[in-house]
């Protein structure tokens, strides 16, 4: 209680201060209230309970403690557990809030040409809808802006799940369950479990490689659970085709090329976090008091079957307190197969390296390439290659990524993979102290140094494939033919390619419902984008599409015919905008950045189909987490696509 008046004395009188100048209307400011005061009473007082030390790495902190337009934190939430040192979290909030709605006649609702941010708008003003509401309490719109420990679906074309059945789930076996969590965490353990596991994500890859398929992708919709795919069905389609089940009306839902099938997977981590030292790259210990785990009777066997206004999910009941994963985590977890703490790149509970199926597959002669939508060396991506004991530690998990000494590898440099496209141009600072002692000032997530150090110049090529063409975002030059041209040159010389784009804040542009770029406000504050930031940058089908033809091109000077096998690659896709979104609590976003992905899904059915690759190809398409939109009213966002 005293926490919660603390909570409301300082915002009015922050409010007071912010808002009387610029005289915005009292339903606005009462708005505001509204959402820090429903966001910091779940999210904030544990924050603060439970907050121990800056080593304590439970942190979803790339997409959290960043806004999203790369400022200052400005969520509620974290799962780092760890309050801000300069900015309270309550004042980012009011300046996150504040600063990012327009004044005016705010009063009334507005209604434009694109009634989905509408939606979108109207419910940040009014901190209600009657269609939706992120977290568990249906009359507020927003008050969750982390991740949940709901089922996700997995996707397979190419192979059947039938390996999986017949070993049984994760969660019906003792042994399996003390295997992966050290115990076997209460309610978890279901005789009769039809959902799987993320580290089955893994084994599926590996039986993939071990009987003969040539191109295995995985792409992951960072963030994007079963409600947030039905919301994005919904309204591409302008109406609800599903309540269950694999669902329809996306590509990735629909496409019958090959042969294809669906599971659900549970994405809860070992523990909630650990303590490490970054410099010296060691765990020191692992907080066995924030455990793992899925108890189908608190969640709901199914994603349709979810009880309503529960707060398992999140995990705060009492009496299953099971922890949800951040990206780090579950990355490892289906790249590397093994249960480890939050904010773990390809790190194990006790501080010993795991081996990702990338790197198994190169040492087996595969090409490896990685694409993403936000910064390269973000969770998931790095993840997929990289060691490292945080997440935050953005500058040498890149130089994981390009074969460079890194603080966990610094005399025995990983190979590095052969095609890196994603985020991160342009983001520079001068301090990160999650970084460690060999911190650069400069870009945080690939410095400079690093990447002069493996760039190849005009006409230079380098046959001990160890140096990179470059294609990064370039003043006036369109994004897409700036990689085009990056493409030709790899293919010719069969050099490694690596493209370094983004905008402030280091992700692509946030593709809204419509299919444009022009975000309105949320939690974290407003995007906007000039003309420059949208045609300076591809796609993320269009770097899709630059990775496939850069792996699957033969070597140079190898004679071209009908008989010749694609080389071996295996490649990660993450659609990590998805996540983003959904962190600031944005239906049109969020429902972009599906549609974004989806796109990017179709750009590899397409690879597929034109080189007649089924046959070699296997595809997994799945998501690392859940978070907590709750869908009230399927027809109003039906509505919203007055383009169907």
């Amino acid at each position: 209680m005293r926490s919660s008046t603390k909570l409301f004395d300082f915002m009015a009188s922050h409010l007071h201060f912010t808002l009387r100048p610029t005289r915005f209307p009292i339903r606005l400011a009462t708005a505001l209230l509204m959402t820090a005061l429903a966001i910091s009473s779940n999210q904030l007082c544990s924050a603060e309970k439970n907050s121990s030390t800056e080593k304590t790495n439970s942190a979803e902190n790339d997409s959290i403690k960043k806004n999203a337009s790369g400022e200052k934190d400005t969520s509620a939430a974290k799962d780092q557990n760890t309050p801000a040192k300069k900015n309270s979290p309550l004042t980012s909030i009011v300046e996150s809030l504040t600063n990012s709605i327009d004044t005016g006649p705010l009063d009334e609702q507005i209604a434009t040409d694109d009634p989905m941010r509408d939606m979108q708008s109207n419910a940040m003003r009014e901190q209600s809808a009657a269609w939706g509401h992120w977290g568990h309490h249906p009359n507020k719109y927003s008050t969750w802006v982390n991740h949940s420990n709901r089922l996700v679906p997995l996707y397979t074309f190419g192979m059947t799940l039938s390996a999986l059945r017949e070993r049984g789930s994760l969660y019906s076996d003792r042994e399996r369950l003390k295997k992966h969590f050290g115990k076997i965490p209460k309610g978890t353990y279901q005789p009769n479990a039809h959902y799987h596991d993320q580290i089955d994500v893994y084994d599926l890859q590996r039986i993939a490689a071990d009987n003969g398929k040539r191109h295995i992708i995985l792409m992951i919709f960072d963030g994007c659970d079963w409600q947030t795919t039905q919301a994005a069905s919904i309204y591409k389609n302008a109406d609800m085709l599903y309540d269950s089940g694999r669902g329809r009306g996306l590509t990735f839902q629909d496409y019958r090329g090959t042969v294809t099938d669906s599971v659900f997977i549970s994405t809860t981590p070992r523990t909630g976090g650990c303590k490490f030292d970054v410099n010296s790259q060691i765990v020191v210990n692992e907080n066995t008091d924030a455990g793992g785990g899925f108890d189908p009777t608190y969640a709901g066997p199914m994603p349709w079957h979810e009880r309503d206004r529960i707060a398992y999910p999140i995990g705060q009941d009492r009496s299953r307190p099971h922890r949800f994963t951040d990206s780090a985590s579950s990355a490892t977890s289906l790249t590397s197969g093994i249960k480890t703490y939050n904010g773990s790149i390809g790190v194990a509970h006790d501080g010993t390296h795991a081996e990702s199926i990338a790197r198994e597959l190169q040492r087996e002669g595969f090409r490896i390439g990685i694409v993403t939508s936000v910064p390269v060396s973000h969770a998931t991506p790095g993840a997929a290659y990289a060691n490292n004991v945080t997440r935050k530690d953005y500058q040498d998990i890149s130089r994981d990524l390009i074969g460079r000494p890194s603080s966990a590898h610094r005399t025995d440099p990983l190979p590095g993979v052969d095609v890196l496209i994603g985020g991160g141009w342009g983001e520079g600072t001068g301090k990160d102290d999650g970084q460690g002692n060999n911190f650069m000032p400069g870009n945080k997530y690939l410095h400079e140094s690093d990447l002069d150090a493996v760039r190849l110049g005009p006409g230079e090529s380098d046959p001990s494939h160890r140096k990179y063409i470059v294609a990064e975002r370039t003043p006036g030059e369109p994004g897409h033919s700036v990689l085009t041209a990056a493409i030709n040159r790899a293919i010719e010389t069969g050099d490694r390619l690596l493209g370094f784009f983004g905008g402030k804040g280091g992700h692509l542009p946030f593709q809204t419902a419509d299919g444009k770029y022009n975000p309105t406000f949320d939690v974290k504050g407003t995007e906007k984008y000039s003309d420059a930031d949208i045609t300076e940058n591809p796609t993320l089908a269009e770097m899709t599409t630059a990775a496939l033809r850069v792996l699957s091109a033969p070597a140079p000077n190898t004679s071209s015919n009908d008989e010749t096998e694609l080389p071996e690659f295996w490649i990660m896709l993450e659609a990590g905008d998805v996540d983003w979104a959904n962190h600031a609590n944005n239906i049109d976003n969020s429902i972009g950045a599906v549609l974004s992905g989806e796109e990017a899904f179709h750009a590899v059915t397409q690879w597929a189909e034109q080189n007649d690759a089924w046959d070699d190809t296997v595809v997994f398409v799945t998501s690392d987490h859940g978070h907590y939109f709750v869908i009230e009213d399927p027809q109003t966002i039906a509505d919203a696509n007055t383009n169907k």
